[in-house]
């Protein structure tokens, strides 16, 4: 995967938020994989919970925002939960912002 398609997912990932948490969810820990197949970008991602109520709305903004990606023509989004996320999966300024620190 070239670095540029990886680095214009990453940005994008880091305009979705949980309603919820006023953090996005890149920084949060909770995408797990980003894989590009030719055209199509696969993202593995995971909830701070299983029972997450904002999880279709995520998905689909998931799905919106990185389909929109230049080279991009189709988003294939994995929602996996095993490993189980922790807050130790969040970056350092997530962490600080959320008081984690």
């Amino acid at each position: 995967m070239s670095v540029e398609k990886q680095q214009a997912i990453v940005k994008v990932l880091k305009t979705v938020f949980d309603p919820e948490i006023p953090v996005n969810i890149y920084d949060l820990g909770l995408i797990y994989r980003i894989e590009v197949e030719g055209s199509e970008a696969i993202v593995d991602m995971t909830f701070t919970a299983p029972s997450c109520p904002a999880a279709e709305f995520i998905l689909e903004d998931v799905r919106m925002k990185v389909a929109g990606v230049e080279g991009i023509e189709k988003a294939t989004v994995n929602v996996v939960f095993d490993p189980e996320w922790d807050r130790e999966m969040m970056s350092e300024e997530a962490k600080l912002e959320l008081g984690f620190l």
